[in-house]
């Protein structure tokens, strides 16, 4: 007579179908996330490497999100740059239009624009800082000023208020970058001249037809706005340099992260074929096992009875 065992084989079927349901789980989660395991402990005796490469991944995204800030920032001096040096050559165009014109009516007035236009390119701001500030960035390198505020002033060097401090950019791990040009470095020279100019027209008015002492100062101004023009447009060269080394930079960064993430998925995407097959089988083995469990509980000993 065969031995019937109620409990045996519940035990049995139900231990087949948590096992069925266990396996269900492990494949619907590489499904959903697309990955091996949801955890180091997944990964087995690869956990380690794949430990070193998020660290690798981590510090080169630290470097690339520090250099994307570097070419910001560089970006807007370029611009503040270009609007120093269009302030220097509108000068020396006013300039020497007047002299060709043999009048000198309204110079002043547009000697003034252009100087507004020259301070407001040195007190350029970037993330509500201004650029060339030094480390006082909560506060604009030069005073907001007219030309005779200018002239009235001790000296040029009043009219700025810039520290030293110059901020360094670590944009990868064996280049750092001095980004920081300073307002005095940049327009000095330029304030000087604005000044002189200012001082000469409260002496001798700038108007009407020039003598010949007022050509030979203003004569003498175009060359020196050429070279203060000359000095802004080197900066801006220096700027342009920077600009180009952090854009190869960037990309060079971009390509060994696309390099990293690649390693990365071999190692921890889950093989989505396999993972859908495994799925749809442990579904099946769950409805086997449940239904088995459910012959169980429709079978008795009166079924081996005769």
């Amino acid at each position: 007579m065969t031995r019937v065992s109620t409990f045996g084989n519940y035990q049995s079927a139900l231990a087949n179908l948590m096992f069925s349901q266990t396996q269900a789980n492990e494949a619907q989660a590489r499904v959903s996330t697309q990955k091996i395991a949801t955890s180091l402990v997944g990964f087995g005796r690869q956990s380690e490497t794949l430990t070193a490469l998020k660290s690798s991944q981590s510090r080169l995204q630290g470097f690339i999100d520090t250099a994307s800030a570097t070419a910001e920032r560089l970006a807007a001096q370029d611009l503040a740059f270009s609007q120093i040096a269009d302030g220097a050559t509108g000068a020396r165009e006013a300039i020497a239009q007047a002299l060709a014109a043999g009048r000198l009516d309204g110079l002043m007035s547009e000697l003034q624009v252009q100087f507004q236009g020259v301070q407001a390119g040195l007190n350029t701001r970037h993330q509500d800082h201004y650029l060339f500030a030094g480390g006082n960035v909560a506060e604009a390198p030069v005073a907001d000023m007219t030309l005779a505020q200018l002239s009235a002033a001790p000296g040029v060097a009043a009219a700025f208020s810039n520290d030293t401090l110059k901020q360094t950019s670590r944009v990868d791990e064996n280049t750092a970058l001095n980004t920081t040009f300073l307002a005095d470095e940049v327009g000095t020279e330029l304030y000087q001249i604005f000044r002189d100019l200012q001082a000469f027209h409260e002496a001798t008015p700038l108007t009407g037809a020039p003598d010949e002492a007022t050509i030979t100062f203003l004569t003498g101004v175009l060359k020196r706005l050429d070279t203060a023009h000359t000095v802004v447009i080197d900066k801006a060269a220096s700027n342009g340099v920077m600009q180009n080394r952090v854009e190869a930079t960037i990309k060079s960064q971009k390509e060994r992260m696309d390099t990293l993430d690649a390693l990365l998925a071999d190692k921890t995407d889950a093989d989505m074929a396999k993972a859908l097959t495994d799925l749809e089988m442990s579904q099946i083995a769950i409805q086997a096992s449940a239904q088995v469990v459910n012959q169980l509980r429709q079978t008795s000993l009166l079924n081996f009875l005769t």
